[in-house]
Parts: C-alpha cells; structure tokens; sequence
C-alpha cells in the first residue's frame, strides 16, 4: 500500500456479542477492572451513517473498557440491518474489527482498500471524526475500522 496503516495507530478490539451485560461482567472480571457502563442507543434516523451503501436504523448497545494503549468495544446489535447483525448472524460472539487511527490519510487508506477489493460496509460520522467500517473479513478474518482520529 501506498498509505500503509501504522501499528502505532491501532486503537481498538471490537466484539460483537449476543448478551453485553454477561460479556461486560465477564470481560471486567478478566482483567479486574470495574464493569463498563452500557450505553443503550435506540434506533435514530441519522444521515451521518450508511450500512452497505445505504441509510442505516438500527439500535445498540454499547461498552468500552480501556486496555492500556487502546479499547475493547463490545457491541450488542438489535435485530435490524447492520454491519454488527450481520457480524453476530454469520459468525456469532467474536470479533467485529479492529480499529485503527490513521489521521490524514483515511480517505487515501479507504481508496486503496476499495482498489483491493474491500468495500465500504458502514460509515459514520460524529463531531470531530469519523468510522468507516471495511468488509474485509473473508480475507483478513476482521473487518477493519479506519478512522483519522479517535
């Protein structure tokens, strides 16, 4: 590649799970940390984030648990469309994607990804930054989630 995705990016572990609060608890107890709160976030209509090229409306919930230089994410989809039921539907508990921070270059990273092959699964954006979801999963075994800052 010509814009290589650094190591020193890698900011995340995200799970997709069946039942947060079991993962959550579970999670805390193997690392002795206190269990993460769960974020519940209902269906939104929201023009800011696409599933598989489309707008996207759908709930989750949602847990972070801080591990030294980056998160563990673990993601609990609702039943409609999106790139985490897909995930659960396909796959059951495991890992979604891996993050990573790339600043400047996500629109160039994204390009050669898509010139590979790996399209674009979900994209979304928030105040100061943006998640782009890459369906490489066949290949890699993971999707990843290129982001130009966290």
């Amino acid at each position: 590649m010509n814009n290589p995705i650094g190591f020193d990016g890698f900011i995340q572990i995200a799970l997709v799970v069946k039942d947060i609060r079991k993962a959550a608890e579970t999670w805390a107890r193997f690392f002795n940390v206190p269990v993460p709160d769960i974020a519940d976030h209902p269906p939104a209509r929201n023009p800011e984030l696409t599933y598989r090229g489309q707008p996207a409306y759908y709930g989750l919930k949602f847990a972070v648990i801080q591990a030294g230089g980056f998160v563990i994410e673990l993601h609990e989809p609702d039943e409609r469309d999106s790139t985490f039921r897909e995930f659960l539907d396909k796959h059951g508990n495991g890992v979604h994607h891996l993050g990573f921070q790339v600043g400047d270059k996500r629109d160039a990273v994204i390009g050669e990804l898509e010139e590979m092959g790996y399209a674009m699964r979900t994209v979304g954006y928030y105040p100061g930054s943006s998640w782009t979801i890459v369906d490489s999963e066949d290949d890699l075994g993971v999707n990843l989630n290129i982001k130009p800052k966290a």
